[in-house]
């Protein structure tokens, strides 16, 4: 599983799905979220907007990857 490593507290999902290189674009990351193919900790989210905290697992048409926070 990659891991993606924030700076910050929190990275709101369609920014870790560009930063994971996932989508190339918040259209595109916008686009995979409200059609229900982003999972966060097993569960769908539709929020593009939702927080990602440290530990966190998202995934997206087979891919993972986990949020580690820089301490």
């Amino acid at each position: 599983m990659e891991t993606v490593t924030i700076r910050d507290e929190f990275i709101k999902l369609g920014q870790a799905l560009k930063l994971a290189g996932i989508c190339d674009s918040g259209v595109d990351a916008k686009e995979l979220i409200t059609d229900g193919e982003a999972r966060v900790n097993g569960e769908v989210d539709l929020r593009r907007g939702r927080k990602l905290y440290d530990g966190d697992v998202v995934e997206v048409k087979g891919q993972s990857f986990r949020i580690s926070a820089k301490k």
